[in-house]
């Protein structure tokens, strides 16, 4: 188990937007990972009425950074290298909102593709045992500047 300060300074999600508290597992496919951020009052994406479950899809694209992190640090990296969000599909929810599940939430990732341009995961976010959310997202790695 990795808590949040193991992985934090390797996404570029910080403070409180970084909404993941802990990794449970993770190899080099997958990553399980857990959270109670969705109940805090200072969440950092609650509206006026709450935080709708459209949230989760954020869930599952820190998972796939941290995990990503995970790899490439494993792999000998010594900085995280960029990603932007491109794509999600097929996201299914079951609920309206997040902020009411008392309780963690556990999200789920695996890796379906990845090379030095991106990756594509399949995600799942379940609550109490019961899949809440899942869907698949797509990240690039932005080419890196050329020096001159």
């Amino acid at each position: 188990m990795l808590a949040k300060n193991d992985f934090i300074d390797l996404i570029p999600h910080a403070g409180d937007m970084c909404l993941l508290d802990s990794v449970v597992a993770w190899d080099e496919t997958s990553i399980h990972a857990a959270s109670v951020s969705h109940v805090l009052d200072t969440h950092p994406l609650r509206g006026p009425r709450g935080l709708h479950a459209v949230h989760l899809a954020e869930y599952g694209a820190q998972a796939m950074a941290v995990h990503g992190a995970l790899r490439a640090r494993g792999q000998g990296a010594t900085a995280p290298r960029p990603g932007m969000l491109v794509s999600l599909r097929g996201v299914k929810m079951s609920v309206q909102r997040i902020d009411t599940l008392e309780g963690p939430i556990d999200v789920y990732a695996d890796c379906l593709i990845a090379d030095e341009n991106g990756a594509q995961y399949q995600f799942r976010i379940l609550h109490d045992g019961e899949e809440i959310a899942s869907g698949r997202a797509a990240v690039i790695h932005p080419p890196s500047p050329i020096a001159s």
